[in-house]
């Protein structure tokens, strides 16, 4: 009675019958599951836990079960009660799992025969088995035991409360009785569950993969967001080193450009200074037209370049590494600008020496052509009138180009040329002469190789 009762018992807790089977003793696998810490005695009226070890040798299986049976069962279809194993949550091959079940007091035997824990597979064989053991206090032959009259009387209440709960139980084994049927029919239910159990448990093993392989995923796209946010910052700061760049670019455009002013009015004054030439000295116009037609031609020049750097500044605004393309090919063509400048210049100083030497020498005779390699206006540090003709009154003195003062014949080469060199201003870098009395054109000069800097 006791023996069905329990089986009824953990059938409402598992609500499934453990698969059993006829299999004899010589055929199981006892060295599979090895159970662990038994004690020979367990006190009634308590849990018991069980402890096992599943060996590499064992898979678990989700119908696996741990069963009490008596010591000289033949088959499995004896156990006294049961519970599912549960499985693993990590098996991994080559190791051995720790598990434990724990059976509720209700359910174990209340007698004093020897038991032992198996553990059977969904086959219904034996896969191990442990000890035998007994349900029963360490008293009596094993443990000398001394109590006390009030000791007696609590063990006696004690009594007679188990045996008021034992008319209780036994009440309500007739009311199990009764239920058995109920039960029966829901086993047939429970089997459908289980079924769907089992599908279930199969899904979730899928899902559990999937989640693992998108927990995988989400890993390296945040490893990848990561990377991406570095890049990020990197980004952002090589965008302000090429706004600090392209403002740093432009101030200095501005610069230039406010260069190029100064020398577009420079080269107005350069014209009217050309027209007052050309008042000055009649025999010069066709040089001095020529003059002009490439001062218009400067500033036809200068005012496309401008146009053309603008449109670049306006069109490339955003966009460094063409903007800076842009402004070497700027820098060229404003080399070349300036190069013509310097030629111009050139042309205007030595136009300058010619007008100041005629107007000394007061000379009607024509300018004479030089020969190839030949300067176009004379050596200043000759006399004044050797280059001029023969036959001059005052061919005999040196008269300086410059100041008009007139020296002796027989004054030394090297101090007239000191005389003239100290109304002559040198660049410093390429050694070009210009006259004192025209430093504002000797200044621009040396101005055009401080843009050549840039």
């Amino acid at each position: 009675m006791g023996a069905e009762l329990s089986k009824i018992s953990t059938m409402d807790e598992t609500s499934d019958e453990p698969p059993t089977s006829a299999v004899l003793l010589d055929n199981c696998h006892f060295s599979q599951v090895i159970f662990n810490n038994v004690e020979k005695f367990y006190i009634p009226g308590g849990d018991v836990t069980c402890y096992y070890t599943l060996t590499q040798n064992l898979i678990p299986r989700g119908k696996d079960w741990v069963g009490i049976f008596r010591v000289g069962w033949k088959t499995t279809r004896e156990y006294y009660t049961f519970m599912w194993a549960p499985l693993p949550s990590d098996v991994r091959s080559g190791t051995a799992v720790q598990q434990q079940i724990q059976f509720k007091a209700y359910y174990l035997p209340k007698d004093d025969e020897y038991y032992q824990f198996c553990y059977v597979d969904q086959d219904g064989v034996v896969r191990g088995a442990s000890v035998p053991f007994q349900f029963r206090a360490e008293t009596e032959d094993d443990i000398l035991v001394v109590t006390t009259q009030g000791e007696v009387e609590e063990i006696e209440l004690q009594n007679k409360n188990l045996r008021e709960e034992n008319e209780e139980l036994r009440a309500s084994c007739a009311s199990l009785q009764q239920q058995t049927i109920d039960l029966q029919e829901e086993v047939k239910k429970t089997q459908e569950l289980q079924n769907s159990l089992e599908s279930l448990r199969s899904n979730t093993e899928k899902l559990k993969l999937e989640l693992n392989s998108l927990k995988k995923e989400n890993k390296h796209l945040k490893e990848l967001d990561d990377c991406r946010e570095a890049e990020l910052h990197q980004l952002k700061e090589q965008i302000q080193n090429v706004t600090s760049d392209k403002e740093r670019l432009e101030t200095r455009l501005k610069t230039a450009l406010e260069h190029m002013d100064q020398l577009q009015s420079q080269v107005l004054n350069y014209e009217k200074e050309v027209e007052k030439l050309s008042h000055m000295n009649q025999d010069k116009t066709e040089q001095l037209e020529s003059l002009k037609e490439e001062n218009r031609q400067l500033l036809m020049i200068q005012t496309q370049q401008e146009k053309n750097l603008m449109k670049e500044l306006e069109e490339q605004k955003g966009l460094f590494q063409t903007l800076q393309a842009k402004k070497n090919e700027a820098d060229k063509e404003n080399q070349k600008l300036r190069e013509e400048n310097g030629e111009l210049l050139r042309h205007l100083s030595q136009a300058t020496k010619v007008s100041s030497f005629s107007v000394v020498s007061q000379a009607q005779a024509p300018i004479p052509v030089p020969e190839v390699g030949g300067l176009l206006f004379g050596n200043p540090y000759s006399a004044a009138g050797a280059d001029l003709g023969a036959g001059a009154a005052d061919a005999s003195l040196r008269k300086c180009p410059m100041c008009d003062e007139v020296f002796p014949e027989d004054i030394e080469t090297s101090q007239y040329e000191a005389h003239v060199q100290s109304h002559l201003l040198e660049c410093p870098v390429c050694s070009e002469t210009f006259e004192k009395s025209n430093k504002q054109v000797f200044d621009d000069h040396v101005f055009c190789h401080d843009l050549e800097s840039f």
